[in-house]
């Protein structure tokens, strides 16, 4: 299996959802790990079917929000990054602008909207531009 061209962390929510085979489409170069949140296995499950997958990676839970962010960052490691979640520090922020590998934050409580989906779309389609 060939590396994926760069990772993606999402909760469920933000991939569930509107307009139907979106996230398959869109992010079939790259590999997805879902942050559980409220919706649990029901929105994990919804998301491995859109996504048209058996299996689905999973970020494991930490205590703190601190700690959430640094395993997450820790999965990104040399790769670029998609990361849609509810809320991002100003670490984190920092951590994204400055680390090497370009890195798109989306705040994302619930279902993207389009605007959100539309800039995922650039940035995977600037990373596939590259990677020719």
């Amino acid at each position: 299996m060939s590396l994926p061209l760069f990772r993606v962390v999402s909760v469920p929510a933000a991939l569930d959802g509107e307009p139907a085979g979106w996230a398959a489409d869109m992010l079939r170069d790259g590999e997805v790990a879902l942050l559980p949140d409220e919706s649990g296995l029901d929105g994990i499950d919804r998301v491995a079917h859109s996504l048209g997958n058996e299996t689905v990676l999973l970020v494991r839970r930490e205590q703190s929000p601190v700690e959430q962010d640094r395993v997450v960052i820790a999965y990104a490691a040399a790769l670029p990054l998609v990361w849609l979640a509810g809320h991002f520090s100003d670490s984190v922020r920092t951590w994204a602008r400055d680390r090497a590998p370009m890195t798109l934050l989306v705040e994302a409580e619930g279902g993207l909207s389009d605007d959100d989906r539309g800039r995922v779309e650039r940035f995977v389609a600037l990373l596939g531009r590259q990677s020719e």
